[in-house]
This record gives C-alpha cells, structure tokens and sequence, in this order.
C-alpha cells in the first residue's frame, strides 16, 4: 500500500509541477477587456464594379488578418458582423492611426504609363489632356516630400495601368543608391513580359507607381528592364516601407472599406476588471473551502486540494492551447469552479449513504465513485453541449466563455472523479479513514 500511495502522490505532484511550469513559462494571452487596446469597426463600400456581398466580406476579413498577422500583434481578433462589417480588436495597441491605415487601405499597387506635363499646367484643362493624351489621361502631381512637408510639386500625365499587385510575385525591404528605405519587387512571368514591354517603348518617360490611387514614385526609364525586378524609390521612412510591404504581400481589399468606429481601451480599465475577478475568485474559493471542510470535513479538505489542482491544469491547458482570455472567459472559468464542486458534492452524498448503509470505508468510496459517475457525466455533458452551441453560434467573447467553460468541465471530470478518488483512496490505505463511524468523515 505505501508504493501504490508513493506513485499516487508523484502523480499528483507531477500534475501540479507541469501545471505550474506551463502558467510561467507560457503565459495567458489576455483580450482588449483586459489589457486594453484597440477596436475598430470596418464598413464595407459598393463599387461599380464589386458590390458588398459574402464573398467578398470574406476576402476583405482575410486580407485583413493577413497585414494584422504581418504586424506581429498578439491573438488579434477579426469577426465579421452583419452583412457588411468587419470587427477588429487588437490587443495592447495603443496607436491605433498606424493600425488604420494598415488595415483600411486597400493596397491596389499600379505601373501607370505617364508623360511629364509641357508647360503651364494652369492651362491643361480635364478636356484638354484627354484630347491631346487619349480619354483615360488625366492630371496628377508628384510629391517630393522631406521631413513630413511637401518641397516640390511636379505635375505629370497619367494614362493606362498597365500592371497591377496581382502581377507583382514578391516584394522585400531594399535601399537605393543613396542608401534610402526603398521596395524591391519581382514580378510574375506575366509581369514580366508587361514590363518589359512598357518599359522599351517608354524609354525617356516616368512610369508612374500608384497605391490606393496615390503616387508614391514616378521614375524615368533610361533603359529597357526585362529580368521582371524593380525598385520602389521615394521619400519613405522605415516604417513606411514595412507598412507598404505588409499590404502588398497580403494583397489588396476586394471592395474598399471605410472605418465607422474606432475606441481605445485603456489598460487602467482593463486591469480593474482583473482586479475584481481575482477578487471574486479569491471569495468564491474561500467560501467553498469553508463550506465543504465545516460540512464534509476530511473529505471536503480533499475536494479544496483537488479544485487548486483543477484551477492549475485549466489554466495551464488554456496556456497551451494559446487562448485568449477575455471577462466573459473569466466568468466561465469561475462557473466551472463551481461545477467542479458540485461534482465533489454529488461524490461524498453518496459516500454518506454507503456508510450509513454499513459498509467498510474502502467499499463505501468504491460504491460512491461508482454510482455518482453517471449524474456527474449526465450534467457536465449537457452543459458542455450548452457551451459547445455558443462557441459555433456565438462570436468574439461569447466563444471565449464557451472555451473555458468546455476546459473547465472537462478538468473537472478529471480531477473531481481521478484525483479526488486518488487522495480518498490514498487516505483510506493508509488508515487516516479506516473505520465506517470515524468523526473525520461526515454522515
């Protein structure tokens, strides 16, 4: 009986370890509510050619995770809402104007065929540079920018696009000749070919780069580039070009957005509501610690043992899993709590009985385990189908809750009917609850 009590209580001790280990070395991600942060709604916009629908609400929700992801911001969360909306939170962004123009834009990148505009550009009327330069001209400015101010304005003739991102193959961080941030980019066989097409017939003229209808660079070309690879320069920061990188790499929005909420959560609020809930927590254990050792005494001990336990796996196994606690995560971690008591509760009422009915303390446990496995696994499961519909129904928060409260059963299964037989039965083999009438074991 001491070997079989020895591996039980490595057992345990092993539990506990690997718990703790994992809560410090992988810590809980927290949500917005938590930690604070960013939140931002997104509308999808109509256009002539792409009108809002599922489809393509679906592809702006991807695009969207895929620059957050670039970001490198940690469990972002982007959900769709309604027909037309997009949700984004992103927690422990306190900037969030980067992160707007990061998501918002829709990154549609284009090679624009161009001439610099003759003369006086006062007198190129709208009418005038279709006649002269073909109905899809029309008249632009080059920006030469340097410490955030505009110094020089040089109009120039835009005509056809000729390639867009869907021809660019890769792009990646470079620096000019003069040692400035600048993009590199590689186009696709098709690419290549358009390029080098548009750049033999446009030797000595700018080809115009536009992103989001914007120009970002305009070079001349002094000889015909046929290899597909390129140079973005032009009056960039370092961010800049990382920004601009991270929205082509994931590619442009199937239909624009516009931005129609936008609210900061503060890490004061975020730390009250884990202040309360720890006090909430702290309360609610200590109750119960009270309550099972004043009505069930030694076992009751046992069930407050199993529970710190309990509270240690399910928070190591959130960790593992990467999951991102929200409040109402919090809330079902608590309600688990109390379901994994109830199951302790249900366990020592039928060990009541089977003492009262005569029979020794090891029969008395056995029978109890037994006969109370059923209406533990009866509650639990329809509680875990209860929560198994919020996660595939609800969204956001709600499957937060519906998370931990499944993991928060399932351990309770776990360590009210293993762990909590294991100290019981570790108790009885070594004689500290030997006989039927003993005062350590409430009837």
């Amino acid at each position: 009986m001491k070997n079989i009590n020895q591996f039980r209580s490595l057992i345990i001790l092993f539990v506990v370890a690997a718990s703790v280990f994992v809560i410090y070395s992988m810590p809980i991600n927290l949500g917005l509510d938590l930690q604070g942060g960013t939140r931002l709604v997104f509308v999808g916009q109509d256009t002539s050619k792409v009108k809002v629908s599922d489809d393509a609400m679906a592809g702006v929700a991807a695009v969207i995770r895929n620059r957050i992801d670039s970001l490198g911001v940690s469990e972002p969360v982007i959900q769709r809402k309604g027909k037309d909306q997009v949700i984004v939170e992103l927690p422990g962004v306190k900037d969030p104007d980067r992160a707007i123009k990061l998501i918002g834009d829709t990154a549609l990148l284009e090679f624009v065929e161009a001439e610099w505009a003759p003369g006086d550009e006062s007198v190129l009327t709208p009418q005038k540079v279709k006649e002269y330069y073909g109905d899809s001209a029309r008249l632009d400015k080059v920006e030469s920018v340097k410490d955030g101010q505009v110094v020089r304005s040089t109009p120039i003739i835009l005509k056809d696009t000729t390639i867009t991102g869907a021809d660019v193959k890769a792009v990646y961080p470079q620096v000019d000749e003069y040692g400035n941030p600048s993009v590199g980019f590689e186009l696709n066989s098709t690419g290549v070919n358009l390029f080098a097409r548009l750049t033999t017939r446009h030797i000595g003229k700018p080809i115009a780069i536009l992103l989001d209808k914007k120009i970002i660079s305009a070079p001349n070309v002094n000889t015909p580039i046929t290899e597909g690879k390129g140079i973005i320069t032009g009056s960039f920061s370092a961010d800049e070009v990382r920004d601009m990188i991270i929205k082509l790499k994931a590619g442009s929005l199937p239909i624009p957005v516009k931005m129609v909420e936008s609210r900061i959560v503060g890490p004061t609020l975020g730390r009250d509501s884990i202040d309360k809930s720890k006090i909430a927590g702290i309360i609610g254990f200590a109750f119960i610690f009270f309550f099972m050792i004043f009505y069930y005494r030694l076992p009751g001990f046992v069930s407050t043992i199993a529970l710190v336990v309990y509270v240690l796996l399910t928070l190591a196994i959130l960790s593992i899993i990467r999951t991102t606690l929200t409040l109402p995560g919090i809330a079902g971690f608590l309600l688990s709590m109390g379901m994994a008591v109830d199951a302790n509760v249900i366990i020592f009422e039928r060990l009541k009985e089977e003492l009262r009915a005569g029979k020794k303390i090891k029969m008395a446990l056995d029978a109890a385990f037994e006969r109370a496995f059923n209406a533990i696994l009866d509650s639990n499961v329809t509680t875990v189908v209860a929560a198994a519909t919020l996660f595939f129904v609800g969204t956001g928060t709600i499957k937060g809750f519906a998370i931990t409260l499944s993991i928060g059963i399932l351990v309770s299964m776990f360590t009210a009917i293993t762990l909590t037989k294991m100290m019981m039965n570790m108790l009885a083999d070594s004689g500290i609850i030997s006989k039927p009438d003993t005062k350590l074991v409430y009837k």
